[in-house]
């Protein structure tokens, strides 16, 4: 895979974690008890020795930049080759599409010495094996290869999906979006493969049509006249499109089924490396079907529940069904039950939080 160039496109992200995505980009939210989203991408790369990574950005990238660095821990820290973070040229108000921001990079596409680039975005939790992906886009002499997943997600309100009509032999025939997916529909999982030639010419072409929209302007308008082939990623992805399946896709990772899937399997999931001592327990504490990072001290009660780095819950607190960020500090008394606290939340003493239909997010650094 040395001839092969990896993209992560973060420019058509939307803000639907709400809260979560106030100050950061999707990409960057927290996620798993140690995780941010976009180190399963980062890692899904890192798995074929994709040697050079590109990080295309829009807004909120600060915690990127500041989660991924040099790019150390993905083996991305090279003199040549390495990680690229490329923000935006433009205001933010200015930027068209994905396809400008392509184009406002067109030299870093010219100068890399791949053949083959593979497109994707930041959020998607899954791991996908791309040595499998290049391998069938080479056998098919597809033009275009684009992933798709049968569709096994909740409800959705809004249309933030699109869905895939392919032939009979697998070849993409339409492209369009949906509001409400239902059950083994093709969703489009906005991952592509394409040679770097193509890429190039497409963006070019694209740029002096006035057309910015990569999926629309690129693919969807080049089915005819280009061989696009669907590839379905049979594999375990939440789909998350809103606070209910963010929670819910978190809690799944307490199944050890799903565990062993991603962190003891085939290859591992990196992140950036934070030094901090063991969780603690004390005498007081009470933990059943939860995920305890480092650095946690728990002297109160935690269930089925997800405790991110250097949290403390304080002796007779009770955390259940909830997501605790790091540095979070629930104090002495508190009972809480489907919460999900952003970094550096306090909740104080003998608040009582609980929530149903949908979990209830407490913002980043707030005192309950």
């Amino acid at each position: 895979m040395s001839n092969v160039l990896g993209v992560i496109n973060l420019v058509n992200e939307r803000p639907i974690l709400k809260e979560l995505t106030h100050h950061r980009c999707l990409a960057s939210v927290p996620f798993g008890g140690r995780y941010r989203m976009i180190d399963f991408t980062m890692s899904n790369f890192m798995n074929v020795c994709v040697s050079k990574v590109a990080i295309f950005t829009k807004d909120k990238y600060r915690s990127v930049m500041d989660h991924l660095g040099s790019g150390k821990e993905w083996d991305l820290d090279h003199r040549s080759q390495g990680l690229f973070i490329l923000p935006p040229i433009h205001p933010d108000e200015q930027i068209k599409g994905d396809i400008q921001q392509f184009f406002d990079h067109l030299e870093f596409f010219k100068r890399a010495t791949a053949d083959t680039v593979i497109i994707a975005p930041g959020h998607h939790i899954s791991k996908i094996d791309f040595n499998e992906v290049v391998q069938e886009h080479e056998n098919s002499g597809a033009d275009i290869t684009v992933l798709y997943k049968n569709y096994d997600g909740e409800a959705v309100q809004k249309p933030i999906y699109h869905q895939c009509t392919l032939d009979s032999r697998g070849e993409v025939l339409d492209i369009e979006l949906y509001t409400s997916p239902a059950t083994g529909d093709h969703v489009c999982l906005e991952t592509y493969v394409i040679r770097k030639q193509l890429l190039i010419d497409l963006i070019k072409k694209c740029v002096e049509n006035e057309e910015y929209d990569f999926l629309k302007d690129a693919v969807k308008a080049n089915l005819k006249s280009l061989q696009v082939q669907g590839y379905e990623f049979a594999g375990h992805m939440p789909f998350i499109h809103s606070l209910s399946t963010y929670h819910k896709s978190n809690m799944e990772f307490l199944n050890p089924d799903i565990i062993n899937d991603y962190f003891y399997n085939s290859w591992d999931v990196f992140t950036k490396v934070k030094h901090e001592a063991p969780a603690k327990y004390a005498i007081s504490s009470k933990v059943s079907n939860s995920l305890i990072a480092n650095g946690c001290f728990i002297e109160g009660t935690v269930e089925n529940s997800i405790i991110f780095r250097g949290v403390k819950v304080k002796k007779g607190a009770v955390v259940r069904n909830s997501i605790i960020m790091q540095k979070g500090d629930i104090e002495e008394g508190v009972h809480i039950d489907h919460v999900i606290t952003d970094k550096q939340v306090i909740i104080t003493k003998e608040q009582t939080i609980t929530a149903r239909q949908q979990p209830t997010v407490i913002k980043k650094g707030e005192v309950v």
